[in-house]
């Protein structure tokens, strides 16, 4: 789980804590999405933290329900796919489920992780359909279902899909991921350009 951001836009309502424990109906975020993976059967979660990354372990420690927590704290700014290669060390599974710290999204984690093996790619992406792809950027995806390319936000009208800031990864993916970036606009786009990036569509 991506929970290293600075939260920049929500620092006038939460100054003393990282965006993934505001709270939400009276429990912090981070809870529900923790929650989630329970519920999908998980045991483990590493938690890619860096702003305020003391709030979070001291918050939940070691284990959160049955779930075993493990931390990979950045000491300085490495964007998500940075945080991602950061965190690799950590790992011991064949594919590595990741979200973003930030949002929800309610899917069948089993049937991605599936779908993601059955497609021999080394990368899928959750994506959603929106009425107005224009605030996000669309994806666009060819017929038997690989991502081809990726719409900049601002640039696309009309509906489509977007990612949703959850995908399944190889985890030999290490040298396809930047040191220091994100890997949205970097390994991503060259995974699409060379077919290996596969779509996994929910609504």
């Amino acid at each position: 789980i991506l929970a290293g951001g600075l939260g920049t836009r929500l620092r006038g309502i939460i100054a003393d804590r990282p965006k993934v424990l505001a709270e939400v109906n009276g429990k912090p975020f981070l809870h529900y999405l923790l929650d989630q993976v329970i519920e999908s059967g998980l045991r483990r979660a590493i938690l890619c933290t860096g702003y305020l990354a003391e709030s979070v372990s001291s918050l939940l420690g070691d284990r959160y329900k049955s779930l075993d927590l493990t931390y990979s704290q950045e000491h300085a700014l490495l964007g998500t796919g940075g945080a991602l290669r950061y965190a690799l060390p950590h790992i011991t599974t064949e594919n590595i489920l990741v979200m973003n710290g930030d949002s929800y999204c309610d899917f069948d984690f089993q049937d991605f992780a599936n779908k993601h093996i059955l497609s021999c790619s080394k990368a899928s992406i959750l994506l959603t359909r929106v009425d107005a792809a224009r605030r996000y950027g669309r994806v666009n995806i060819s017929d038997s279902g690989e991502i081809t390319s990726f719409e900049e936000k601002g640039l696309s009208e009309g509906g489509g899909w977007i990612n949703a800031g959850i995908y399944v990864l190889d985890a030999r993916i290490r040298d396809e991921l930047p040191v220091l970036g994100d890997h949205e606009t970097t390994t991503f786009p060259r995974l699409a350009e060379r077919g290996q990036l596969y779509a996994y569509r929910s609504r």
